[in-house]
């Protein structure tokens, strides 16, 4: 029974390789954003001139909002390799920030991206209020304050975690 127990186990703890697939196809991703941003980014250069005050800013929110969202995938990717798959040596000093992320910091994180990227999309609708009828502009605006609510209840929750942590010694979130 115990040799079965030890396959099963094995078998599990070697399946978390398979989130490389899924890490590998985000940086694929990161790569497509990249190239979508470029071409972004020359838009703005050919209509600089062109451009309305009120249609730069919007023109750069969204390039904010794709840094945002790139950052968030290299995040995740990075945050979720490390935590579920394999540490990076620890020598390498181009990844001696990664210790910092456990799962609790990346939820967190997480939360806080999702927030930002919510703000600039809700300043882009408030910049162009006119396109958009009141209710519209209403439940935007809800989904953005679950998205903060979330964001803080997740803060919340983590320093009570910690907290407990630091009272037992016990920290479940390593591996």
């Amino acid at each position: 029974m115990k040799a079965i127990e030890l396959t099963i186990e094995r078998i599990l703890l070697a399946s978390r390789w398979i989130l490389v697939l899924f890490y590998i196809g985000l940086a694929a991703a990161l790569l497509v954003y990249g190239v979508s941003f470029i071409f972004k980014f020359l838009k703005v250069v050919t209509h600089v001139v062109d451009y309305t005050e009120a249609e730069m800013i919007l023109a750069m929110l969204g390039l904010i909002d794709a840094a945002l969202v790139a950052s968030l995938i290299v995040m995740v990717m990075i945050s979720g390799y490390e935590n579920f798959v394999s540490r990076f040596d620890e020598d390498d000093a181009e990844v001696s920030f990664l210790g910092k992320l456990d799962s609790g910091s990346l939820k967190i994180k997480v939360a806080s991206s999702i927030v930002a990227i919510s703000s600039i999309h809700l300043l882009q609708v408030f910049l162009n209020s006119g396109q958009y009828d009141n209710m519209k502009l209403i439940l935007l605006t809800l989904i953005h304050l679950a998205f903060v609510i979330s964001a803080l209840m997740l803060g919340f929750l983590e320093r009570i975690m910690s907290g407990l942590k630091s009272t037992t010694g016990k920290d479940d979130g390593e591996h």
